[in-house]
């Protein structure tokens, strides 16, 4: 019997190191891809954490594993995402988690994180999530490589080695995401571990 493999990521952007979590899923399951994302007053919220729409990061994963796997937008956090602290205490946490599990068709499902604290609480959403450590490449490191070159010119990609070819390409037909949010303070916060944009968040 197939099993689901449920990956929440940011993917921003989608590096080597995601695409060979989801290769590496893909190898016993059925691999569903949820991109977090904020809503506000029906539009997506993005800050220099979070460049990328929905939209693009779909795409990333798309070009690279085509079909082969399913990218749902069901991980979506709605303003005010106060309401959704604190965590497992927040009503609209479980219909969180409760509205990514509707879209799963396999009847046992796993899920992915490389990071201790966070697969304590897929465990505790009870998401089954599998022992994994952290890959190496950061999105965040991707990011400020990225940025960089926005502000200093140049033709030195040193983040292209850092993503699968077809999402390099996808980043320099968007181009301007970049130099958008390169000189942009970050309207980005953490609460309980977890980042937020400040805009939406009360």
């Amino acid at each position: 019997m197939t099993t689901a493999a449920i990956y929440l990521a940011h993917l921003n952007p989608m590096t080597r190191a995601h695409e060979s979590i989801i290769s590496m899923l893909k190898q016993e399951h059925r691999v569903y891809v949820f991109p977090v994302r904020f809503i506000k007053d029906g539009r997506e919220i993005n800050t220099k954490s979070f460049p990328f729409s929905y939209e693009l990061r779909k795409s990333m994963v798309e070009s690279v594993f085509g079909d082969s796997v399913s990218v749902l937008p069901d991980y979506t956090f709605y303003a005010p995402y106060i309401k959704y602290m604190p965590p497992l205490l927040s009503s609209r946490s479980w219909k969180l988690r409760n509205q990514i599990i509707a879209q799963i068709k396999e009847e046992k499902f796993v899920s992915y994180t490389g990071d201790k604290a966070e697969r304590l609480m897929l465990k505790a959403y009870r998401l089954n999530p599998l022992k994994a450590d952290r890959l190496e490449i950061s999105a965040s490191s991707v990011k400020e490589e990225l940025y960089r070159q926005a502000i200093e010119g140049g033709n030195d990609e040193k983040w292209r080695d850092k993503v699968p070819e077809p999402v390099a390409e996808i980043i320099k037909k968007n181009w301007d995401v970049i130099e958008k949010f390169a000189r942009m303070e970050d309207g980005t916060m953490r609460k309980v571990g977890m980042k937020f944009p400040k805009e939406g968040y009360k």
